[in-house]
């Protein structure tokens, strides 16, 4: 049984998936889930506050790697270039991630609760960032709104990239210049 930390996580995280691909979300048990990763189900709880929580597992790592990611962006910036710079500090995990996001996509489309969940997470990542960009001086609407477009430009960006051959830095650069070609035309 393994007893490190991290390792654990990965397990349970891996054995959800597995299970919920084979089973479906909602005939797979967190028995099922700690039976498959090698622990009890009293250590999948010490992981993992609920069933759903297991998909969400990086929320945290990617919260700590956009927030530093952006306070490493220059203090001269506007908004969206900050952001867009920021989350090019983000694409690695992205990266690193994507075998693991592409057996959740489809769980997460498939139960209402977990879509529901997946809407929070990422409200809060909005409101995370929204902070950020005020912590560089932009007030708090205009922050908010930079924030959420900001992220649905990343969010797309990330979308096109995991059906095309191209890199995530590249996808991400395009989306911006699309997006700021959009804001161009509004002024137009």
């Amino acid at each position: 049984m393994p007893r490190d930390g991290r390792l654990v996580r990965k397990r349970l995280e891996r054995a959800a998936l597995e299970l919920f691909a084979e089973h479906g979300y909602d005939r797979t048990t967190t028995a099922q889930i700690a039976e498959r990763a090698g622990v009890t189900e009293r250590t999948y709880f010490r992981h993992f506050p609920d069933k759903r929580e297991v998909l969400f597992a990086s929320e945290d790592e990617l919260r700590d790697i956009t927030v530093h990611a952006l306070a490493d962006v220059p203090s001269d910036l506007e908004p969206m270039s900050a952001l867009q710079q920021g989350f090019h500090g983000v694409v690695p995990l992205i990266e690193r991630n994507r075998p693991l996001a592409e057996l959740r996509a489809p769980i997460i489309t498939s139960a209402p609760a977990l879509r529901e969940r997946e809407y929070a997470k990422a409200a809060a990542l909005v409101d995370l960032v929204a902070q950020a960009l005020q912590e560089r001086g932009v007030d708090e609407q205009a922050a908010l709104l930079c924030a959420r477009v900001g992220m649905d430009a990343f969010s797309t960006a990330i979308r096109r990239w995991s059906t095309q051959p191209d890199d995530l830095h590249t996808t991400l650069d395009q989306t911006f210049e699309e997006l700021r070609g959009l804001f161009a035309a509004l002024k137009a």
